[in-house]
């Protein structure tokens, strides 16, 4: 806790207390909405409910940022904070920029973090994702105070571990996490002096980074990753960039991904990574990794196409001999882009 000459506020002890949000994507909105929820009941946990979020070029905007203008919250654009001298604590989720000690101290009870790991595992922009590429079976919500200079490396307030569903996709992992962010949140600033007062440094064991993906992190890598590791990495990262590869020299997005049952793969079908058969009765691509096969439904060239469409167009025995390929040219290939791969299994 922060003494109470750093600030020109007199130091409140109990709630409701003033908030200055910081945040933009669906992570942090589910922390907002609840901020804002519980500012309009009876015994009001929030009193004065202000935002800052980054500019943004996305067409419609941050999520945040059209959630506080819906709600008439005032919305200062990043580097602008307001009076912040006005405020009790801060509130940071998924906001991806470095708070200065200048800043920080400005609120009598500093600023919290709502990051979506068990820290100090996956430190970073990027927690979620970097669950799932991992395959963790465990993942959780730390709320932190926040320090200078460096992401996630503050005392732990509040933290909660919790089961990663099998087969979930990003978003699935991300609003599950959300929700229970939020509402260890509102139990944090309800007992805000006291959890305070109980704050634990992080081990200094155990320390993961999570950085952003590049588009490299989307190239399947057919001689390296599992069947499993494909319909991981398509699960953590398809829904902002499809995974993908070459074909005859063009680069290709693959969509739809589903798990292959042994039983629809012929035992003779011990072929090269990137090797491609179509299943016709359940109307899929299968296409050779390492230890096994992956379904794929649907695949992009300059148009979206079933993998019937793909197979009538592409590998049909009229097509290959017109173009004088044989079954075994008929491959997937790894397309190679500038940034570093992704390497968990």
């Amino acid at each position: 806790m922060l003494s109470g000459d750093e600030t020109t506020q007199t130091h409140r002890s109990r709630p409701p207390w003033n908030v200055m949000f910081f945040g933009t994507d669906h992570f942090a909105l589910e922390s907002l909405k609840f901020l804002h929820r519980y500012s309009k009941t009876e015994e009001a946990l929030v009193g004065r409910l202000e935002v800052v979020s980054l500019p943004s070029s996305l067409p419609k905007g941050f999520p945040v940022t059209n959630y506080a203008n819906d709600q008439g919250l005032p919305v200062h654009k990043w580097p602008d904070t307001g009076q912040c001298n006005k405020f009790d604590v801060g509130v940071v989720a998924s906001f991806g920029r470095l708070l200065s000690e200048d800043l920080i101290v400005k609120f009598p009870y500093g600023i919290l973090n709502v990051h979506p790991s068990l820290l100090p595992r996956w430190r970073g922009p990027a927690p979620i994702m970097h669950t799932m590429l991992n395959g963790d079976e465990e993942t959780g919500v730390s709320i932190m105070q926040i320090r200078p200079k460096r992401f996630d490396v503050g005392p732990i307030v509040m933290q909660q571990t919790l089961p990663v569903p099998p087969m979930c996709t990003y978003k699935e992992l991300e609003a599950m996490l959300s929700e229970h962010g939020a509402e260890m949140l509102v139990s944090v600033l309800k007992n805000l002096p006291d959890c305070l007062s109980v704050a634990k440094d992080q081990p200094k064991e155990g320390v993961t980074f999570a950085p952003k993906v590049s588009a490299a992190v989307s190239c399947v890598r057919w001689e390296e990753q599992t069947p499993e590791e494909v319909m991981r990495l398509e699960r953590a990262v398809g829904f902002v960039m499809p995974l993908q590869a070459v074909w005859k020299g063009s680069p290709i997005k693959l969509l739809n991904f589903v798990e292959v049952p042994d039983s629809l793969i012929s035992s003779d079908f011990s072929r090269a990574p990137g090797t491609i058969r179509y299943l016709p009765g359940p109307e899929i691509l299968v296409v050779r990794c390492k230890d096994g096969w992956v379904g794929i439904r649907t695949v992009k060239l300059k148009k979206n196409l079933s993998a019937k469409d793909f197979y009538n167009g592409y590998l049909h025995s009229s097509f290959t001999q017109k173009s004088g390929m044989s079954m075994e040219e008929c491959r997937f290939t790894t397309l190679y882009v500038p940034g570093k791969p992704n390497k968990a299994k």
